[in-house]
């Protein structure tokens, strides 16, 4: 046992927890971090986030290349791919952005502790927790941060054995292009994986349950989405269940049923993208009396503490969307507030972002959200045909959709579907965070030709005044 004391210990490597480690040394604070993993980062660095963008950059240029570029007078013959080396892409770029993580702990004196953490009683006040690695130590602190993240949900007939029936993690490294591919789930997880993998030359199809892909997004953007990847060579079926999946020498044969009765489809590979729960098992949790909800999350405060004293979450542990930049915002509020500083999170003001093409993305209030608490709101829509840099890309398929209070223009949502939304949601996210109204956006200069024009105009289109549409 170390006679230091740490005035933070965080549990967890992620995005919550190695900013929140960042933001507490910058602070002041003596910070060490627990993380079981040889690399920082989490899931999101290491089989998340990153990884999955690299493939889905690459995979899109491929695509482009055997469907798009001849209407740009360009001719491409002979396309092939190496999977080999576009996986290598894909790890260099993690292996690099993991190691400047490693590099940001050393520069803000971060102590950095590789093995499993379970937390002990406290003593004398001090937060204790075991760390069993290489060898076996125990770390003191005053604060102990809980950010352990979430892991992928397993359903009962179709648990993971890692090669045949997977999760995003193995998606995300398989070594062969596999000739047809189940994915259970048209959620974020499952649409990005199932892009990538029919990009790439496999016969893809999704299951969902719900009447449609990406439960909870604008029905109208989703049904323009399934469109666009139905086009792409996805077969999606909604409203339909996974039964059974019997193994061949081949892969599976998978029944399936809906309301048009039963049916059976062959895969090599099913996936399983039904969704992810808090990971906190193992921690100890228990022995301090420390339990989660009947949804897994753990219950805090509006300082992001624990029912029991000194010991605060974020992340995926607790309720609220599982999103990195969410987890990175709380980290830093909460390590702010134990600093003494009025910190908040606008949770209104969290953007979620699809990665499919078109990408998805909104942030705010919905329709459905808006009309079930009885709220009014006025819709101003502006598609991308319609924008000039859209058609000069090639990529005008879309629209944005901005909802404000009738009365006020105040922005309730904003919600777009088309090309580069990504990077659009962020100008639409600024200004819900600072309570905008229409008529900000639209008394803002916007640069020519852009497709960030399309903002202004759907603004505009709230009070009928768009020029363009």
């Amino acid at each position: 046992m170390s006679d230091q004391i740490y005035d933070l210990l965080v549990i967890g490597a992620g995005p919550g927890g190695y900013v929140a480690a960042i933001r507490g040394a910058q602070l002041g604070f003596k910070v060490a971090v627990v993380e079981k993993r040889a690399t920082l980062g989490g899931v999101c660095l290491n089989e998340g986030c990153i990884p999955s963008k690299a493939l889905l950059e690459s995979s899109e240029q491929l695509y482009k290349m055997n469907n798009s570029l001849a209407t740009h007078g360009i001719s491409c013959d002979n396309i092939s791919f190496d999977l080999k080396k576009l996986m290598k892409r894909k790890e260099e770029i993690v292996t690099k952005l993991t190691g400047g993580i490693a590099g940001l702990f050393k520069k803000n004196k971060i102590d950095s502790f590789s093995g499993t953490a379970k937390v002990l009683a406290a003593s004398e006040g001090v937060q204790q927790v075991e760390v069993s690695g290489e060898e076996t130590l125990i770390l003191k602190a005053n604060r102990l941060l809980l950010a352990t993240g979430s892991e992928a949900i397993e359903l009962p007939h179709l648990k993971f054995d890692g090669k045949t029936i997977i999760s995003a993690r193995e998606a995300l490294s398989l070594s062969k292009v596999p000739a047809k591919m189940l994915v259970v789930g048209g959620g974020v997880i499952g649409l990005e994986m199932s892009s990538v993998w029919s990009r790439l030359g496999s016969q893809v199809t999704v299951v969902e349950m719900l009447p449609q892909l990406i439960p909870g997004t604008d029905p109208q953007m989703a049904k323009l989405l399934q469109r666009n990847l139905t086009k792409q060579g996805l077969e999606i079926r909604l409203e339909t269940k996974v039964e059974a999946a019997e193994k061949t020498k081949t892969g599976f044969n998978i029944s399936l049923s809906s309301q048009k009765g039963t049916e059976t489809v062959e895969a090599e590979i099913i996936l399983v993208a039904t969704g992810r729960r808090p990971q906190s098992a193992d921690l100890g949790l228990e022995t301090l009396g420390l339990t989660p909800n009947k949804r897994g999350f753990l219950e805090v405060d509006e300082n992001y503490q624990t029912s029991v004293p000194g010991i605060y979450a974020i992340g995926d542990l607790i309720p609220g969307p599982m999103l990195a930049h969410k987890a990175s915002d709380e980290g830093v509020v909460c390590v702010e507030r134990m600093a003494g500083q009025n910190a908040s999170l606008n949770y209104n003001a969290i953007p979620a972002v699809t990665y499919t093409h078109p990408e998805v993305a909104s942030v705010g209030r919905s329709e459905a959200g808006l009309t079930a608490d009885g709220i009014p709101f006025a819709t101003g829509k502006f598609y991308f045909a319609a924008s000039g840099r859209a058609l000069a890309m090639d990529d005008s398929e879309g629209f944005i959709k901005v909802l404000a209070d009738p009365e006020t223009g105040r922005i309730h949502g904003i919600h777009i579907i088309g090309p580069h939304a990504s990077e659009l949601i962020a100008e639409a996210t600024t200004v819900i965070n600072f309570s905008g109204s229409v008529h900000d956006m639209a008394v803002t200069c916007h640069a020519h030709p852009t497709l960030a024009e399309a903002l202004r105009e759907a603004a505009l289109a709230v009070t009928k005044e768009a020029i363009h549409a």
